[in-house]
């Protein structure tokens, strides 16, 4: 599970019932922006071990993503 994401909805349920106080709102905020930064983590991670074949067979990977994958093999 990500972590954040209990306090996340924690809050956003305070906002529709009674509304946050200006800490809340930053703390928020902060949460979001750190939980998307974890899924795109992980959507990149999953992207970077892809390959692509068409029916023939044949490697038709993107060459954006196999710079990729070759970058974090170093």
């Amino acid at each position: 599970m990500i972590a954040g994401l209990d306090r996340i909805n924690e809050l956003a349920k305070i906002q529709k019932t009674v509304g946050l106080t200006e800490e809340q709102k930053q703390e928020q905020k902060v949460l979001r922006k750190d939980y998307l930064r974890q899924i795109r983590g992980q959507v990149l991670d999953s992207f970077s071990g892809l390959t692509v074949v068409d029916p023939l067979g044949n490697d038709v990977t993107p060459e954006k993503l196999k710079r990729e994958q070759e970058k974090n093999k170093i």
